[in-house]
């Protein structure tokens, strides 16, 4: 079970042989029948709201009006920004402290006329309703492939480590772990998406969890850079309060073999003297050791574990 870890860098010459593939989108052109089953009555229930309404701004109050449940009015928000006006964040929208007349008053002038809007929903082809219905379903499974990748790892963590460390944090959709509630000296917000601790129950790491089907650009930075955010602030933290835990990132999916990413990736890895392990779930057996866990094989002194 004492595995000697390898460093992430070690896979530079073909990062994809430790990637875990994912596959949960449908095919086109089956994404089709499936999409169109799934959202017929609210595009109907759109173009009955887009009928009985004089105008674009008063189609978006009666969206937003609050007689749908958020879920359906989600959908909805959807279809509006696919063919009203792209400028309609749903996430935004979807807010109701956010004022319909704010969202009119800064963006209205972009709403798609009433009378096209109408004539356009009066004359849709079969065809036409399920492209609309595809792209309104596009990113349904956003978020599900992070899921089933917290699960499996939970999944080889218990079987792997049962009896000498636990795992806690939310499989799914579920709160995140605040770092403020396992030490009562942190002031801020820090979620993490899981804990593991000794049977003692003291703290050995905190980790987070991300799949990423493609990355690139701009969102590579971000999450790149948010990540070392994080080592910075765990670093300052136990600095000044004389912890010591280790940091997991589970990164996993086609996304991290992108060339900035895989480079920030493995920059990332073994930094804050040696406390962080940036991991796919294939190198796990390697890379997240006992010893390791442990602070056994940390490579320089760090400050001593209090809990």
């Amino acid at each position: 079970m004492f595995n000697h870890a390898v460093s992430l860098a070690d896979y530079s010459q073909d990062p994809h042989q430790i990637i875990t593939p994912i596959d949960l989108a449908t095919r086109f052109p089956e994404v089709l029948d499936i999409s169109i089953g799934r959202y017929h009555s609210d595009i109907n229930l759109f173009r009955e709201l887009a009928n009985a309404s004089n105008s674009s701004n008063e189609l978006l109050e009666y969206i937003r009006g609050g007689r749908y449940n958020a879920k359906q009015r989600m959908t909805l928000l959807k279809i509006f920004r696919r063919c009203v006006c792209p400028i309609v964040d749903t996430e935004m929208a979807k807010k109701l402290k956010v004022a319909t007349a704010t969202l009119v008053l800064n963006y209205g002038q972009y709403f798609k006329d009433i009378n096209v809007v109408k004539t356009q929903f009066n004359n849709f082809s079969t065809a036409q309703e399920s492209a609309l219905a595809a792209l309104v379903g596009e990113y349904d499974t956003r978020g599900q492939s992070g899921y089933i990748l917290t699960g499996w790892f939970f999944d080889w963590f218990n079987q792997y480590y049962s009896g000498h460390f636990n795992i806690s944090g939310p499989r799914g959709a579920g709160r995140d772990i605040e770092l403020r509630t396992l030490y009562d000296t942190y002031e801020g917000d820090f979620p993490c998406d899981f804990v593991i601790t000794d049977n003692s129950n003291n703290i050995c790491a905190i980790g987070f969890a991300r799949y990423d089907a493609t990355r690139g650009g701009a969102q590579s930075d971000d999450r790149t850079g948010g990540n070392a955010d994080k080592v910075s602030k765990a670093s300052a933290f136990c600095n000044q309060f004389g912890h010591r835990f280790r940091i997991i990132f589970l990164s996993d999916g086609p996304g991290l073999a992108h060339k900035d990413t895989w480079i920030e990736a493995c920059r990332l890895d073994n930094s804050w003297d040696g406390a962080v392990r940036v991991t796919t779930l294939k190198t796990a057996p390697s890379r997240i050791t006992p010893d390791w866990l442990l602070g056994r094989d940390t490579p320089v002194v760090a400050p001593p574990l209090r809990f």
